[in-house]
């Protein structure tokens, strides 16, 4: 159940790239959650299921949010105002809203899987029947996400938006951004 966290992260100059490599970390998250998922039943909570636990709990709790609030007040705001522009989807605005929505949904799900992570990471049995669902409704979401919402954000967005975007990530996660050309 090694969770795969290892891949250096693009800088803050780079935003829709840092949120393609967080989607990649996502991703690794839930493939863990499954393998965790199959393993409990037969091994119970033991060491390598409490490792995974620890470090899903890391993730969801740390930098998951992060990542939401990177859309949410950054990316998704930017790309709503240019919804005029020519080269914008007619669908762009009703998928940004169904994100966010996910997002809250995403989050709710993951208050409800936490205290059966929480009890694996102490060293108790635990049930995550209802990760399966909770993984795939991430999986669909990313999927939007990665497919549409990005490519359309190369798209749409210049070098100053995304200087913009970068900034306020680097702001919320405490850190400086990199000093560009």
């Amino acid at each position: 159940m090694n969770l795969q966290m290892n891949e250096p992260l693009p800088g803050f100059d780079r935003p829709l790239d840092f949120l393609r490599a967080c989607h990649r970390r996502l991703k690794a998250c839930l493939e863990t959650l499954e393998r965790l998922q199959a393993h409990v039943p037969d091994h119970g909570a033991d060491a390598e299921a409490q490792a995974a636990a620890q470090r899903l709990l890391t993730y969801f709790n740390a930098s998951a949010p992060h990542h939401h609030a990177d859309e949410d007040q950054d990316l998704f705001p930017r790309l709503k105002r240019l919804g005029n522009h020519p080269g914008c989807h007619p669908r762009l605005p009703d998928w940004l809203d169904r994100l966010t929505a996910e997002h809250a949904t995403l989050e709710n799900g993951w208050s409800r899987l936490e205290p059966a992570l929480l009890d694996i990471a102490e060293g108790r049995d635990a049930s995550l029947d209802d990760a399966a669902d909770w993984v795939e409704q991430y999986r669909r979401h990313l999927a939007l996400e990665e497919e549409a919402v990005l490519p359309l954000a190369e798209h749409l967005l210049d070098a100053d938006q995304c200087r913009a975007i970068g900034q306020s990530m680097a702001r919320r996660r405490a850190l400086e951004p990199e000093p560009h050309g």
